[in-house]
């Protein structure tokens, strides 16, 4: 992807980070429980390209909007997906260069918080796991009741989270790596920077305030 924008430089009052694609590799483990989860349910498997491209969006997407299940059998294909992933989601490792900048930023006093489609429980054993929460002001995912879904919501709530910490979150920024990161964000009012190195398209990166290709170019944005 090229940059859809010029590299704006600012300070940033927070900072909001994607997890699947923009901090863990963790496409290898969610594409074989998705793989796991249609060969259960007697459906055909999607190709390697399309399962990749189900990285990212929220299952209700996956496998209701976009793949056209009925409600019904979309519930037992999440219900499906979240056992068979369970066993390998402390598996993805970090992206190289992202623990750094991560401690770059907990330096520079910036606040950060996690806006994840992923289960916010999950969400945190991830983060534990790899030894990354302490660099989190707070940790933002999905409901596994569904009240809270769509990145639009995530983001939201992890705007509102800040906030109560006492946040200024007046010039926010989102990290991510596909087109639901930017929707989300766009529609709460914040900017983002799509990373290079995720499982987005180039299609995918209009709305984008600018893209980078390292983690090094990142933290020239983000803490310069």
């Amino acid at each position: 992807m090229t940059s859809p924008a010029p590299m704006l430089t600012r300070t940033w009052s927070a900072v909001l980070f994607d997890l699947d694609g923009t901090i863990i590799d963790s496409a290898a483990d969610i594409t074989a429980s998705l793989a796991h989860t249609f060969s259960a349910l007697g459906l055909p498997v999607p190709d390697d390209a399309t399962l990749r491209s189900y990285v990212g969006p929220p299952l209700t997407e996956v496998f209701g909007a976009g793949h056209g299940l009925e409600d019904a059998l979309a519930e037992e294909a999440v219900a499906t997906y979240r056992a068979h992933y369970a066993d390998h989601v402390l598996s993805s490792p970090v992206f190289p260069g992202v623990r750094g900048l991560l401690e770059r930023l907990h330096a520079a006093g910036v606040p950060v918080a996690l806006a994840t489609s992923k289960p916010e429980h999950t969400a945190r054993a991830v983060l534990d796991n790899a030894g990354l929460s302490e660099y989190f002001t707070v940790v933002t995912g999905a409901t596994t009741d569904g009240t809270r879904a769509t990145k639009t919501a995530v983001v939201a709530e992890a705007l509102r989270r800040l906030q109560a910490e006492g946040v200024d979150t007046s010039q926010s920024v989102m990290v991510g790596d596909r087109s639901h990161d930017t929707i989300g964000a766009l529609a709460n009012g914040v900017p983002t920077i799509l990373v290079e190195w995720g499982y987005g398209s180039p299609a995918e990166a209009d709305d984008a305030m600018a893209i980078v290709h390292s983690t090094d170019q990142l933290r020239g944005l983000l803490v310069g």
